[in-house]
């Protein structure tokens, strides 16, 4: 995993099952329908890609992701609410994305809400391009179903969009 762009005083780290609870917290606060304990556990378990974004006195964030045949599908990425807008997100998609090149990945890809106008924007910034929707793919209360938006980034390319 590269690091190299963290900030000095955070640093990346594999998640471990007793990290659940922690990163269950941050999930409940971040997402009006998060992920549950479950869900982390079976990734853990599966063997995903499962950092956690650590500071030197509180976790705060964490990046789930799924190798494939030469690609990585970023499943979860969250930075918890308050160190938000920080580039700590960013930072998270830098080692990921640099720790698939390194691994001979081709391509990056993710689902993201439609309605989330953030993260897409974050996303596009990046370099990552719009390629299809999921209909229905995401709950959204009240027995609804979102679209998600689906995402993909050329990891064989000179580098994303911001480099």
């Amino acid at each position: 995993m590269n690091a190299a762009r963290l900030a000095t005083d955070s640093s990346l780290r594999p998640m471990i099952s007793a990290d659940i609870d922690t990163v269950s917290a941050i999930e409940q606060s971040a997402y009006g329908f998060p992920w549950t304990r479950g869900n982390f556990i079976d990734s853990i378990a599966a063997g995903h890609l499962a950092w956690l974004l650590r500071m030197p006195d509180a976790v705060i964030g964490y990046v789930v992701a799924l190798r494939g045949a030469q690609e990585v599908h970023l499943l979860n990425l969250t930075v918890a609410p308050l160190y938000q807008g920080r580039g700590h997100g960013r930072a998270m998609l830098d080692a990921l994305v640099a720790d698939a090149r390194a691994q001979g990945d081709r391509s990056l890809w993710l689902e993201v809400r439609e309605s989330n106008a953030r993260a897409r924007g974050i996303y596009e910034r990046y370099g990552l391009r719009a390629i299809g929707r999921r209909r229905g793919y995401y709950p959204a209360g009240a027995g609804r179903r979102e679209d998600a938006v689906v995402m993909t980034l050329d990891l064989q390319g000179p580098g994303d969009a911001l480099d």
